[in-house]
């Protein structure tokens, strides 16, 4: 659910990279604040707990132009890769304008990616949330690693409403921006409609 702030002139839009654990969401997160301007964005913010060091979210806002004098204000988040930690996915999705699934390319991981990618639309119906109405794009990351899945494979298995496919690597910021930028301008224009 988009927040409007009337005396700031905002919408706030909320964008959260979903996956399976190791994934690379964070990496996704920490690289498009690397490369942001200072001035348009926030403190990135990570929590994690004793037991889990991939237990965390980042909070990023950006700016990204205006909708009828409204500037838009995007807020990233990660969730937890884990699925013993859905409660906390469950909690980083209430409000979700947008959705990037992260998935890792690895061979070994594929089954992780559809445990994932299955409690991710569970998650969503449980908020409310229309799957196939709910702005999505799917990130192939890890492209670079030796034991990678075919795309082909990878896309046959994990896109599942015709949503635009990217190949990353995070790490290098390879498909990083633009799979953001796919995602952001779905979204908008979903907000431009309502």
């Amino acid at each position: 659910m988009t927040f409007i702030n009337y005396a700031a002139r905002e919408i706030n839009c909320k964008i959260v990279y979903y996956g399976p654990g190791l994934g690379g969401k964070t990496t996704n997160i920490q690289y498009i604040h690397e490369v942001t301007n200072s001035n348009q964005k926030g403190k990135l913010i990570s929590l994690a707990t004793e037991t889990e060091r991939t237990l965390f979210f980042d909070f990023l806002p950006l700016d990204l132009g205006s909708i009828k004098g409204f500037r838009i204000r995007l807020h990233l988040y990660t969730v937890p890769g884990q699925i013993f930690y859905d409660a906390s996915r469950k909690l980083i999705l209430k409000g979700v304008d947008a959705v990037v699934f992260v998935a890792d390319s690895q061979e070994e991981r594929r089954d992780a990616n559809l445990e994932s990618l299955s409690n991710l639309q569970a998650n969503l119906q449980e908020h409310g949330h229309d799957f196939q109405k709910i702005p999505y794009v799917l990130q192939l990351n890890k492209r670079d690693l030796p034991t990678v899945a075919p795309v082909e494979a990878l896309t046959g298995e994990l896109r599942v409403k015709g949503e635009p496919v990217f190949e990353s690597v995070a790490t290098q910021g390879i498909g990083v921006v633009e799979t953001l930028k796919s995602v952001s301008k779905r979204m908008l224009q979903v907000l431009k409609n309502s």
